[in-house]
């Protein structure tokens, strides 16, 4: 399978947007872990212009890429080493990565403050103390936080693992069949209808946990485009009707967003009637879907190709998504007492964050212990050399 360059770069693009997005949460109203003394209502229009498609995106082309994985084609195992790539990172990550995220946020909002220190606290946090509460909402430890991606993701490559090999053909066919729809001009209208279907029938009765085992209508949002996106990864006529269709996506999907940006405002301080609930629904799937196929289309048409920029970030994406959360709630935490205006403390937060984080993978590709740590290959063993041979000169 030839590698598809635009999928690398739009990997590249949404996890470099998740950095911008998480940094964006220290200054909304909504909840997180460490909040901004300017936390308001300003920033969350344009936090919505991303929030219905960001992690759709990135399990589409995880998709994508497992498609290329399987597809080497050399005989070598795959579930085994992949959920080495995945659980890895994810243990080492719950145990040490995400501690402090969970440490801030109990200094920042357990009534009276906490003051026994981070390595009691750590002690505490392993051994899964479910004391720390505020209004009887206890935080529950050990926890995975930003990491829950690892964990479905692995949960659904296993799925589709399963699928190939119980039902190789099967599994052939209706990717091969699902392509044949896709390229018809009406067949990107079927992943807008599912989406919009699951959002209004399971997100209010499932609202999203992260948790795995409660949080159905994510399960259907995300393991459907995982399997969409292994289904696409191969290049045919889908992917021009895509190309082709970026321009009408766009403009469907800043509409939706413009919607829900308007509606979410005019009722912040009640609930909207019934009927409206039902467009908000709708409109969050066709921003989602309108979305997916935009940047998907733009980068078919003007993502670059090869080179060292590429390489370099599509290795180092992992293992800066794995730190980047933690160091962003450190960060936040700590600059809060040179009480910077949030247009000088924003834009050096996302600075300092992306050069931490990559100093962090820097330091990882250099040490060979700790590459599985944050999802990194392992230095392939140097083959021993074999001495000259030797024998009479004649």
């Amino acid at each position: 399978m030839q590698r598809r360059y635009d999928l690398d770069w739009i990997r590249i693009f949404a996890f470099g947007l998740l950095v911008l997005y998480h940094v964006g949460m220290s200054y909304v109203s909504w909840d997180w872990h460490v909040k901004s003394p300017a936390a308001g209502p300003a920033l969350e229009p344009l936090m919505l212009l991303s929030a219905p498609w960001r992690l759709s995106l990135l399990f589409l082309v995880s998709g994508a890429a497992t498609a290329f994985l399987l597809g080497r084609g050399d005989g070598r195992p795959f579930l085994g080493p992949r959920s080495a790539r995945l659980l890895l990172p994810l243990a080492f990550g719950m145990l040490v990565v995400v501690v402090p995220q969970a440490y801030y946020e109990v200094v920042e909002k357990l009534p009276g403050g906490y003051h026994e220190g981070y390595l009691v606290f750590w002690g505490r946090y392993l051994a899964g103390d479910g004391s720390f509460c505020r209004d009887g909402d206890c935080l529950e430890l050990p926890t995975w936080n930003h990491l829950w991606f690892v964990a479905y993701l692995w949960c659904y490559t296993a799925v589709l693992w399963l699928l190939l090999r119980l039902a190789p053909r099967a599994s052939g066919r209706a990717a091969a069949a699902l392509r044949v729809l896709l390229a018809r001009p009406w067949g990107l209208l079927l992943p807008l209808l599912f989406l919009g279907a699951a959002r209004m029938v399971l997100a209010w009765r499932y609202p999203s946990t992260h948790a795995l085992v409660d949080d159905w209508y994510n399960h259907a949002q995300y393991l459907s485009l995982f399997l969409l996106g292994y289904a696409i990864a191969l290049p045919g006529p889908h992917c021009a009707l895509i190309e082709r269709a970026r321009w009408p996506a766009l403009a469907a999907a800043l509409a939706a967003c413009a919607y829900l940006a308007w509606s979410m405002g005019r009722f912040a301080e009640a609930p909207p009637p019934e009927a409206l609930r039902w467009l908000q629904r709708a409109g969050w799937a066709v921003q989602q879907w309108g979305a997916i196929v935009a940047i998907l289309g733009f980068a078919r048409r003007l993502a670059p190709g090869d080179g060292p920029a590429r390489r370099y970030l599509a290795e180092a994406v992992f293992p800066v998504y794995i730190l980047h959360q933690t160091v962003i709630v450190v960060l936040a935490h700590r600059l809060k007492p040179l009480a910077l205006p949030p247009a000088v403390e924003g834009p050096l937060l996302v600075v300092a964050t992306f050069a931490l984080c990559l100093a962090g993978y820097e330091l990882a590709r250099r040490a060979g212990p700790l590459r599985p740590l944050l999802g990194l290959r392992r230095r392939p063993r140097a083959m021993p050399t074999m001495p000259a041979a030797t024998g009479p000169a004649g």
